[in-house]
């Protein structure tokens, strides 16, 4: 056979395998597709993208807080925030170890931080460093191409006044939390958002809060910025002006120095709060930069509680100032009348047991005007006793007691209001009638909150009209889950005898000799009330112990004018011992206001000046102060 006569031939195995290995190539190259066009095309498109493309967060700006007449008591100030970016995740693992260390940061949290965004937000960019400080962003630069993965953004950081200056009304922001993210409202946030976490910061947390914008860059190949493709702006929060007035604030601030003690200053008419004060404070910006483990550990164990917010949360027992309510209420019930009298010669037995006076020589012959100006215990003891543990309850409750105030602000405790049902209910025990003898004079079992006087006093004062107080005016708030309306108002009614007898018996405190004589002020018509409460036994304080705790609270509630009064003041010192001390307090505040109304500067003990930001990469304004 001749050559031009050959022809390949191939065995049936060689040809069968050669068409098996198309086959499997052409899967091969079918499940490439698969994944790339249908399964993950996203995944494949950001990869492809991020050797070029970036899309950085514009972190939008907080409302500021304002006091009544515009001055900022709550700012913003630039500062830089370092991020790692998601499709990078793989290589932030991997460089985990020197991110930490170059930037100071433990790398347990740092890898906690990274696995909690995995989890919550896989798309979003991780804050890794917060606050960066100029070696931060030093680092950053130098280690570019090291670190692709990592970017700079600027962020926008709060700005709090020093010395703890109404901190726990204003509140701090935080990063927030695994818990905070299960919840609704912030359910849409990204890991490392910054939130409210107190006071006002949390309440209105909605409207301070702004929408964030974000921005999309081409990067060269060290993953700087070259230009930017598209941009969305931010939406600022909506600033946020108070009822609060900041020289009244001041004052009230500086009157505890460094006691312990809360203050609130409202008017009755509207519930407009003026001042609210809880010392010891703390300084809120130690959160808007993030806070360390030790410092949030010396806070939550120290023994003075700077964190806990006494005008809404200290449940005490009121002591003396109760006689307000006691008296108001046995003359609206008829148990009591303007000539009733009642013999104090220092103390009185009633089923059994004696009850002293605090006055150990007794008041002698008093009645309702005369024992509310000395605070005669004997007196109100024999109210209590015609009036009953259930009436006095049913009057206690009209007044506000026994409930929270519904003051805006987070976490409002209501106090206790003792009963024959709620001790039954609480501890299955029966009611003792020398229980009520006790409760009568602010003791026992009743215990109230700061907020809860000035709103009882205050609306008994303005005849019956109980306005709830608020901390905030009126603003527009589109979509907010908060309704500004006008002063919710409760009225019980009260006879103009009653209102006449109980408020001139509260001048007779501070003008007539009585025992709140250094709440005085000439040309004021001021009417209050001291009180002191006991916080141990007779027989523990006997006991000889120096513990500066177990000395008795000091109390001091005050009305300006003494009918339909402009200003109520509750002042709660503790371990002040005798409501003389807290009345000097309340006396300034007073003052203060009326000083202003009527032109006079005032010259507070405790300046309102800006907080010294923290070391930042931009040195941030000083917060103006207007109007």
């Amino acid at each position: 056979m001749s050559p031009a006569d050959w022809e390949p031939r191939f065995s049936d195995n060689r040809l069968g395998l050669f068409q098996w290995a198309i086959v499997a190539v052409f899967l091969i190259l079918l499940s490439g597709f698969w994944r790339l066009q249908i399964l993950r095309p996203d995944y494949y498109n950001r990869l492809a993208e991020q050797n070029y493309l970036k899309n950085l967060p514009i972190p939008a700006p907080r409302g500021r807080i304002l006091d009544r007449e515009g001055r900022v008591l709550v700012d913003n100030y630039p500062s830089f925030s370092i991020i790692g970016q998601w499709d990078s995740r793989k290589d932030l693992k991997e460089h985990l170890a020197g991110i930490a260390q170059g930037f100071g940061i433990d790398p347990q949290e740092l890898r906690s931080r990274l696995e909690s965004s995995e989890v919550r937000s896989p798309y979003a960019p991780i804050v890794l460093r917060e606050n960066a400080t100029h070696s931060d962003i030093a680092f950053l630069e130098s280690h570019r191409r090291e670190y692709p993965e990592l970017d700079l953004i600027s962020v926008p950081r709060r700005l709090y006044l020093p010395e703890g200056y109404a901190a726990h009304l204003l509140g701090y922001v935080g990063e927030i939390s695994e818990n905070d993210l299960d919840r609704a409202e912030w359910a849409l946030l990204r890991p490392g958002a910054l939130v409210g976490k107190s006071g006002l910061e949390r309440e209105y947390d909605d409207i301070l809060r702004g929408k964030d914008g974000a921005r999309r860059v081409v990067v060269d190949n060290l993953g700087r910025e070259a230009a930017v493709l598209d941009e969305e702006l931010p939406t600022p929060g909506t600033d946020l002006q108070l009822t609060v007035d900041a020289d009244l604030q001041a004052i009230a601030e500086a009157g505890f120095q460094g006691d312990q003690g809360a203050l609130v200053a409202l008017d009755p008419r509207t519930g407009a709060v003026l001042a609210l004060v809880s010392r010891p404070s703390f300084d809120p910006n130690l959160f808007a930069t993030g806070i360390s483990r030790d410092q949030w550990a010396a806070l939550i164990n120290d023994p003075s509680l700077p964190l806990l917010n006494r005008a809404i949360q200290a449940q005490l027992a009121p002591g003396s100032i109760y006689k307000v309510l006691m008296a108001t209420a046995g003359l609206e019930a008829g148990t009591l009348d303007s000539s009733t009298e009642y013999y104090c010669p220092g103390g009185a037995t009633f089923y059994g047991r004696r009850f002293k006076c605090w006055q150990a020589k007794g008041h002698g012959r008093v009645e309702v005007h005369r024992a509310l100006g000395q605070s005669c215990d004997v007196f109100f003891y024999n109210v209590g006793k015609e009036l009953g543990i259930d009436r006095m309850a049913e009057y206690s409750a009209r007044f506000g007691l026994g409930r929270i105030t519904g003051i805006d602000l987070p976490n409002e405790q209501a106090g206790t209001l003792p009963s024959p049902a709620w001790k039954e209910k609480l501890f299955q025990e029966k009611w003792y009638a020398g229980e009520t003898i006790s409760v009568a004079i602010g003791q026992g079992a009743l215990t109230v909150t700061p907020v809860q006087v000035a709103y009882s006093v205050g609306g008994i004062a303005s005849g019956g009209s109980f306005a709830k107080p608020r901390l905030v005016l009126p603003v527009p708030a589109a979509g907010s889950n908060h309704a500004f309306s006008p002063a919710a108002m409760v009225r019980v009614p009260l006879s103009e005898a009653t209102v006449a007898i109980v408020t001139d018996g509260m001048y007779g405190v501070v003008n007539e000799g009585g025992t709140g004589a250094r709440a005085k002020v000439v040309g004021l018509d001021i009417g209050g009330k001291t009180g002191t409460a006991q916080v141990a036994s007779n027989q523990l304080v006997r006991s000889g112990s120096s513990e500066s705790d177990l000395r008795d609270n000091a109390w001091f509630v005050a009305v300006a004018p003494r009918r339909n009064p402009e200003i109520a003041v509750a002042v709660l010192y503790q371990s002040g011992e005798h409501g003389s001390l807290a009345a000097p307090l309340a006396r300034d505040v007073i003052k203060g206001y009326f000083d202003k109304k009527q032109g006079i500067p005032l010259q507070p003990r405790l300046a309102t000046q800006t907080a010294a930001p923290p070391k930042a990469a931009i040195a941030p304004p000083r917060i103006p102060s207007e109007g």
